[in-house]
């Protein structure tokens, strides 16, 4: 009996060595993968960066960063998956991958508001009427636009106040006021004759 587990054990151990010997190439070749990857990864964000400062020159920084930021996330998911199926791990990252699309799914739709705040902020950033220093009715605020963020809106209104707003609700509707009373506003994107 005692030599039947001895046996038992010896195969195990066998097995393990077996296992660990044969598991060695992979590990090895998805080590050198992840050093490549991450020096080409590198590169490519450089290149992106590059590319959306000559783009983009005017834009502001925050709006260069988010799309550096979708970039690079989608880059290093990619890297990831790649890893797992280097090394052996096929199932794994199929199962990732798969879940990961779901949990994107589910993350937009809970996120849809913040998702269409940082949308309309990026149309508001760039839109040449709608500028820090400029009087606007936006909604119920009547003031002086302070600072245009991804996601929100600083306005310093009549009573010398600091009132935000989120983009989406801002980009809907919002009326450039003149300086000169006489002088003709614009709603949104379309002046007004």
């Amino acid at each position: 009996m005692l030599s039947l587990q001895f046996g038992v054990v010896q195969d195990g151990i066998n097995r393990f060595v077996d296992g660990i010997a044969g598991a060695i190439p992979r590990v090895l070749s998805g080590i050198v993968f992840l050093l490549i990857a991450a020096v080409l990864a590198k590169v490519v964000m450089v290149i992106v960066g590059v590319a959306l400062r000559r783009v983009l020159p005017k834009e502001s920084d925050v709006y260069r960063q988010f799309v550096s930021t979708v970039v690079a996330a989608f880059l290093w998911f990619g890297i990831g998956l790649s890893f797992l199926s280097i090394v052996g791990l096929d199932q794994i990252a199929a199962s990732m991958g798969t879940a990961a699309g779901f949990l994107a799914l589910g993350v937009s739709y809970s996120l849809s508001s913040m998702i269409a705040d940082a949308v309309a902020g990026v149309y508001l950033l760039r839109d040449p009427d709608f500028m820090p220093g400029d009087r606007v009715k936006a909604g119920d605020v009547t003031g002086t636009v302070r600072a245009i963020e991804l996601r929100k809106t600083r306005f310093d209104d009549e009573n010398g106040d600091t009132v935000v707003r989120s983009n989406a609700e801002i980009e809907k509707k919002w009326t450039r006021l003149d300086e000169d009373p006489e002088s003709a506003a614009t709603d949104g994107d379309e002046p007004t004759v």
